[in-house]
């Protein structure tokens, strides 16, 4: 039976779930059932609670600078898919392994290890891309409603399997869930290869289109394919991916087929740079044919100001990116240890006859934040220097400032920067975590200043609660916190302890009507689910031991 629950966990969790083959991979039929399997509220409902069963057992990475990258690079490819009205989550996973997969409710998760491959932020798009497609044409529900066509136990079936696997417990629990995972994935391993290879071509074929209307390279996805396969044959750097997980096999044919599509839509596009007020371009494809240049010699009043045709050159695409930042940010935070992480980038500097790049040493000093801020402190000025409007760097600075007994010009640093990006997420979140640091009531009372403007759209932001929680316990706004942890705990895959607190700020006396209703609110939103669970005997671990 555990076998079983894991296999249908597997399945809806870390793979893209297949469709039933398609003689000639045409789009869905209109008259397919798959929509009315779940209406889209119920899709993200489920998409949503397994995001904070991810998160309640550590898989996940988040961290303000790289979850608005990855949700930027997602909304634009979002965007320019073929249902540019479904919303889409994004979110980054610790694993060092190749992998992304996508499920219910536009929910599309990346291993660290996928952006770690990369070579330039093409190629991660190629990837999201393709994982888009896999939402746009219901590939995750149609999995679904194939495999379970008259009942629809999804999100209990994966918390039952993760719940089983967790009561192996005792120092053999990691092992006994991997013999689990290996054993549920071979019994279903052949039936689901039947279902592959025409998803994964359509995913391939509409992700590329989508691709090229985002402005990216469209050779991209074909020079992952095969950077992706050399590393998984090779098994060399530890980001290889076992057998069991390897939910999207790449082959020689579909190399070449990314590789035609890519001539294809180059014959037929050309490359538009426009210039956006306050700096910066936006790189857009186009089909000549459609869209006509003016002549060089006269000014078109109906064109935007600096509008030009440019060649595509990936090479200069991927410079004005974050994407080195972002890789190396990553490689920094996904090592074992800080310690890991600095032997990691002394090997990479042995290994390179010029030394660490700029980002590499922005990496190497985010590494050394949490033992050496002041030597991580004087790397990143130097570095600030040569990138004076790197975001990345600048708030890394303001940290390493703050840690090495610095906390005043780290926290003028900070309101620079937020005078300049009001309303800015990483720079909030990134100034409170430092004031929190700090401590005192005076820091607590400014972190709750400096995050209120984010308040109204921070509900499922675990990051900005557990934040906004201490600060208002610093400032004495015990409450306020109170509600703030509370809601931590149910974005983090924990409802029962939710409820519970909830319940307990409910009996203070002395709460005012709007805190009032607004915890009546919350108790009511999240009673049907922790009653849900119980329904099917799981408990809250913690709870169970009380």
């Amino acid at each position: 039976m555990r076998y079983l629950l894991l296999a249908a966990a597997l399945t809806l969790t870390l793979a893209p779930m297949r469709a039933p083959a398609q003689e000639d991979a045409r789009l869905p039929d209109i008259g397919s059932s798959a929509g009315e399997l779940l209406n889209p509220a119920k899709q993200a409902e489920y998409g949503g609670m397994m995001l904070r069963e991810l998160r309640n057992y550590g898989y996940l990475l988040e961290d303000p600078l790289l979850d608005d990258w990855l949700q930027s690079m997602g909304n634009r490819l979002g965007s320019s898919s073929d249902r540019p009205e479904q919303p889409y989550t994004f979110f980054m996973l610790k694993d060092r392994q190749i992998n992304a997969f996508a499920t219910l409710g536009g929910y599309i998760g990346m291993n660290a290890g996928l952006v770690l491959t990369a070579r330039r932020e093409d190629e991660v798009a190629a990837v999201l891309a393709h994982e888009v497609a896999h939402v746009t044409q219901q590939h995750v529900l149609r999995g679904v409603e194939r495999a379970q066509r008259d009942q629809v136990p999804i999100l209990l079936g994966m918390l039952a399997a993760i719940v089983a696997a967790q009561a192996a417990g005792g120092s053999s629990s990691g092992e006994a869930s991997e013999a689990a995972i290996a054993s549920a994935m071979a019994l279903i391993q052949q039936n689901q290869i039947n279902y592959t290879r025409s998803n994964e071509s359509e995913a391939d074929r509409l992700g590329i289109r989508t691709l090229s209307r985002s402005g990216y390279d469209v050779d991209a996805m074909a020079d992952f394919f095969e950077r992706m396969s050399f590393a998984m044959r090779g098994n060399s750097g530890g980001y290889s991916v076992p057998d069991y997980l390897r939910t999207h096999p790449v082959t020689t044919t579909r190399v070449s087929e990314s590789k035609q599509r890519a001539e294809q839509l180059k014959r037929g596009m050309v490359t538009a740079t426009t210039s956006v007020p306050g700096g910066g371009e936006r790189v857009e494809r186009m089909d000549p044919r459609k869209v006509q240049a003016p002549p060089s010699a006269t000014v078109n009043p109906l064109l935007p100001s600096g509008f030009r045709f440019d060649p595509f050159d990936p090479v200069a695409e991927a410079a004005g990116s974050q994407f080195a930042w972002a890789q190396e940010r990553l490689r920094a935070l996904t090592a074992n240890t800080p310690d890991a992480a600095i032997r990691e980038y002394e090997s990479l500097r042995r290994s390179s006859p010029d030394g660490l790049t700029d980002p590499q040493r922005y990496g190497l000093a985010v590494a050394r934040l949490a033992r050496q801020p002041a030597a991580a402190a004087a790397e990143l000025s130097a570095l600030l220097e040569r990138h004076p409007d790197s975001l990345w760097v600048a708030l890394a600075l303001g940290e390493a400032e703050s840690r090495s007994g610095r906390a005043a010009q780290a926290n003028q640093r900070f309101d620079e920067l937020l005078r300049r990006m009001p309303g800015n997420r990483p720079v909030a979140l990134s100034y409170a975590r430092v004031l929190v640091e700090q401590g005192g009531s005076e820091a607590g009372r400014r972190a709750q200043e400096v995050l209120r403007p984010l308040l109204a759209r921070a509900g499922a932001d675990p990051v900005f609660q557990q934040t906004f929680a201490r600060a208002s316990e610093l400032a004495g706004d015990t409450s306020r916190a109170a509600e703030a942890y509370a809601e931590a705990a149910f974005l983090n895959g924990r409802p029962e302890q939710a409820l519970i607190q909830l319940e307990t700020l409910k009996k203070r006396g002395d709460l005012d009507y709007v805190t009032r209703s607004r915890v009546d609110a919350r108790i009511a939103a999240i009673t049907p689910t922790v009653l849900e669970l119980r329904q099917q005997g799981i408990r809250d671990p913690d709870m169970e031991r009380r």
